[in-house]
């Protein structure tokens, strides 16, 4: 089976970008890294992708460009590298519908919370202001809406009594780093059936 071509699309420090390559370099994933992409000049993820040797490439909004003209941009990159999978991995930028329909069913998402509950912005800080005792992460497809796709993955993580907004975080991106990677593997292997909101995975596997 041929490997997948893989971009992924950052804003910061790309923890999650790099987890993905950590097991692509280990031969756990049938797939590549290919391109990555940020929003952000400065962003310690593409200095972490020029170091590792991938192609990488800086996508700033210019001043009054439109955002489906900044985003057609992107798109044009994404179909000359024959991209088969995006990976979000912190990238702060809603898609394009036009990425979304052409991408359907092969843009991954992460999400710091356990969907439903708390989409959007800061979902570890409304995790810990609702008071809840269970929080995790979600990895899910990407639709035209905000972190509404089918999910594929989830893991549970257990907010403490006391617990700061930071402490949870850091938990999180721990369980974070273990199911992306999983998903992407699960998508590269061709184990991932999509039945309307329901994700149905064909063969269990692992990373060990």
């Amino acid at each position: 089976m041929a490997k997948k071509r893989i971009a992924c699309l950052i804003s910061g420090r790309g923890s999650n970008f790099k987890a993905i390559l950590e097991e692509t370099n280990r031969g756990k994933i049938n797939g590549e890294i290919v391109l990555v992409i940020s929003d952000n000049p400065e962003a310690e993820g593409l200095l972490y992708a020029r170091e590792s040797g991938i192609p990488h490439m800086e996508f700033s909004q210019s001043e009054g460009e439109s955002r489906s003209r900044y985003f057609e941009r992107i798109f044009l990159q994404l179909e000359e590298c024959a991209v088969d999978l995006i990976c979000l991995a912190g990238f702060m930028k809603v898609l394009s519908p036009n990425i979304v329909r052409r991408y359907r069913n092969k843009i991954l998402n992460i999400h710091p919370a356990l969907l439903p509950s708390f989409p959007g912005e800061n979902a570890q800080g409304q995790a810990v202001e609702y008071g809840v005792k269970i929080s995790g992460c979600t990895v899910h497809f990407v639709d035209e809406g905000v972190d509404t796709g089918p999910i594929i993955l989830q893991e549970a993580v257990a907010v403490l009594d006391g617990d700061t907004e930071g402490e949870l975080s850091e938990r999180i991106l721990e369980k974070e780093h273990v199911i992306y990677p999983l998903a992407v593997k699960l998508f590269c292997d061709d184990t991932i059936a999509v039945e309307g909101r329901t994700v149905r995975i064909l063969k269990k596997t692992d990373l060990r």
